[in-house]
């Protein structure tokens, strides 16, 4: 009965969109020129500037923007010089908005648990002179307890507006910020501070009982200060020997304070990034003012600022893609308002019952964001809709596949926009216009799915801490998908031959090869760490390189793909060459999976995956087996694994992947994969190694 319905509806649908098309079809062509969409969309991003049987270099074709003129034009060669330029422009312009909390309540769930949820308030402002106001306070206070000019300083916070002022007082002094992950386990903590040699700390409230956890491994701190939580007071008993302050302590004691700045060069260092630690140890990744100018630079080039901008500053700091986003968002005089995953949306787990989620209240207009947040967004819009009624998800199916297909001929769908995709758009305040991806691969599916679906601009670019979070990037009229557009106008790409994966510049249709990148925004190196950065990084004719490790396509009009991961390569016992990186993109999307890890014993025949299953997805599985078991036996339930591992493979075929990348067994995992818990990174990317050392015993039973 269902599918009789389906049919009567689509087909309704079907003959009333062709009588609309037929009638409105002129009016769409001349309005929206689809043949100029298409066009830029297509337009050469880059050209080749050498080649050779073993490497080929590209260099962007677009030209230097008014933006990138102007810091030319201006001399402004560091994030200090930056900050002092724009406030003299924007000076009372909004800059950095924190939202207030009013209240804190206790709600009970309906699993009889009690959560403290918030009754938040409205945005709460500084303008740009604010902020550099409070940074230069922030700067000379910190003089005051005894820093000096180029002296590392870490901060180990969530991402705030204090944190991007603490960072810009210490640029004003030549000092170095040394950037760790809020999210990261006790050893990667003492292994940051203690490697950066920093004897300042900078935290905040929620982290505080996180840093007395490993106070005793780090000996060389001496002074923390931390930012205030609005509601509770801070517990700093047990420091021991060490200076405590807080984040306004040091504020007031800068106002009253007699230090000059010590204005940085452009070869200081500005930042000590740490790498996620996907592939072993993080690495403190050594950033210049001139190599984080120069990608932002790059970036301003592809993008275009509106004067009614606002940024979701929502990303952790401490990961160099949201701290170019956001530093470029600065330059262009865009306000930031931050958010985090507890209040982003009114379904939030800190928004009280009733209360609005921070979206809606800052309407932004553009944010950036990694993979795995956009899966997740994906996998509850598809749950929604799933659950809906036939009539739901045959209307919603429709205008999806509808929308789809104009888009790539160049067109725009008002309509369907208005009556069907307008709601899920009010999810991020309605007035989204663009996502900026980065961090990780991202799906095609995906990139599409939430480009059609919020109804925005999705930009998905490709860049490495080493190379400060800058390589290549689309332009906002490039409607492709599975691509990360030309190099920046400050970056050069080269692909070279790598044998063992068959990746050649002369193969056909495509060059391949690995990705180097070349130009200005690349690292000075890695922090104490030579060999690594002799390894990684080489300098040719005055041009700084670095080898990436990822396998790259180059396409006809100058866009790179990325195609795989010299690490993630396994070749299988009768010949076949798995990409373990790739396979595991296509089955993030997958409804039941939370994250997977792809394992290939190169003298077997078949690849098998350790699952961390969607919990409500397992449960549901459950129920229509008729099992009545808690989640953790249904994970060991040899039914349930087979119909997780058919859901899995289904997916796996619809999405392209050929028979021998798809697992043969899985495993569902029901131990959570957090940084606590060591097997993911602080951005969330797996940790293939101390996954396969934790299962190895599920590895071996699986392949007996």
């Amino acid at each position: 009965m269902q599918k009789i319905v389906a049919f009567i509806i689509k087909s309704t649908l079907y003959v009333v969109t062709f009588v609309y098309d037929v009638v409105t079809f002129p009016i769409y062509f001349i309005v929206q020129r689809p043949w100029k969409t298409l066009s830029l969309s297509r337009r050469n991003k880059a050209k080749c500037i050498s080649a050779s049987d073993t490497q080929i270099t590209y260099k962007s074709t677009t030209r230097i923007g008014e933006q990138h003129s102007l810091l030319l034009r201006e001399n402004i060669d560091t994030l200090e010089k930056m900050f002092s330029f724009v406030t003299k422009v924007h000076t009372t312009k909004n800059c950095l908005g924190t939202r207030t909390i009013l209240e804190e309540h206790e709600e009970v769930q309906s699993d009889g648990k009690v959560m403290k949820k918030y009754i938040m308030g409205d945005y709460k402002w500084r303008s740009f002179r604010d902020a550099e106001l409070e940074a230069q306070h922030f700067g000379r206070g910190i003089r005051e307890l005894g820093v000096i000019p180029r002296e590392r300083v870490a901060i180990f916070a969530e991402t705030r507006a204090e944190w991007m002022i603490a960072a810009q007082g210490l640029f004003k002094h030549s000092c170095g910020v040394a950037t760790i992950y809020a999210t990261l386990g006790e050893d990667g903590i003492s292994h940051a501070i203690n490697q950066t040699e920093v004897s300042v700390v900078i935290t905040s409230h929620d982290l505080m009982p996180k840093l007395k956890k490993v106070i005793h491994t780090v000996p060389k701190i001496k002074t923390v200060i931390y930012f205030e939580d609005p509601l509770s007071s801070t517990d700093v008993k047990g420091m021991d020997d060490i200076k405590v302050f807080a984040y306004n302590e040091v504020v007031e004691i800068g106002k009253t304070s007699n230090y000059e700045t010590t204005p940085p060069t452009k070869d200081d260092v500005a930042i000590i990034m740490f790498t996620s630690g996907s592939t072993g140890t993080p690495k403190g990744v050594v950033l210049s003012h001139n190599n984080l100018i120069s990608s932002m630079k790059g970036f301003l080039d592809c993008i275009v600022a509106r004067p009614t901008d606002v940024i979701l500053g929502f990303l952790p700091l401490a990961h160099s893609f949201e701290l170019l986003i956001e530093s470029t968002a600065m330059l262009a005089g865009v306000p930031i308002g931050y958010s985090t995953p507890l209040t982003l949306i009114d379904s939030s787990p800190k928004i009280l019952k009733g209360q609005v989620g921070d979206a809606k209240i800052l309407k932004p207009t553009a944010m950036a964001i990694v993979p795995l947040i956009m899966d997740r967004i994906i996998k509850g819009m598809n749950d929604k809709i799933n659950s809906g009624s036939v009539i739901q998800k045959t209307i919603f199916n429709f205008a999806y596949n509808y929308k789809k297909r104009w888009y790539y001929r160049g067109y725009r769908t008002p309509i369907t926009d208005r009556l069907v995709f307008k709601k899920i758009g009010e999810l991020m305040g309605g007035q989204m216009r663009g996502m900026i991806g980065g961090g990780a691969p991202l799906s095609p599916e995906t990139h599409e799915r939430v480009k059609f679906c919020l109804n925005l601009i999705m930009l998905q670019g490709y860049g490495l801490t080493e190379t400060s979070a800058g390589a290549t990037a689309p332009d906002e009229f490039d409607i492709s998908v599975g691509r990360c557009g030309g190099p920046l106008t400050t970056t050069l790409i080269r692909l070279v031959n790598w044998d063992e994966g068959n990746y050649y510049v002369t193969n056909k249709p495509h060059p391949q090869g690995e990705v180097l990148i070349g130009g200005s925004s690349v690292a000075v190196g890695y922090y104490k760490m030579p060999q690594e950065t002799e390894d990684n990084f080489f300098d040719e004719n005055g041009v700084r390189w670095m080898r990436s490790g990822d396998i790259g396509e180059m396409q006809d009009d100058g866009s790179l793909k990325i195609i795989d991961r010299k690490k993630d390569l396994v070749k299988l016992q009768h010949g076949e060459y798995l990409s373990l990186g790739k396979i595991e993109s296509e089955l993030k999307t997958c409804q039941i999976v939370e994250n997977i890890c792809i394992y290939a014993d190169s003298t077997k025949t078949y690849c098998i995956a350790l699952v961390q299953p969607v919990e409500k997805a397992i449960t549901t599985i459950g129920t229509k087996l008729s099992l009545n078991l808690k989640y953790e036996e249904l994970c060991q339930h040899k039914s349930v694994i087979d119909a997780a591992l058919k859901s899995i493979a289904d997916h796996g075929r619809a999405h392209g992947l050929n028979k021998f990348e798809i697992p043969t067994k899985i495993a569902l995992c029901t131990d959570l994969w957090t940084p606590d818990s060591g097997l993911v990174t602080a951005a969330f990317k797996i940790k293939r190694k101390e996954i396969v050392t934790k299962y190895k015993q599920e590895i071996s039973e699986l392949y007996v």
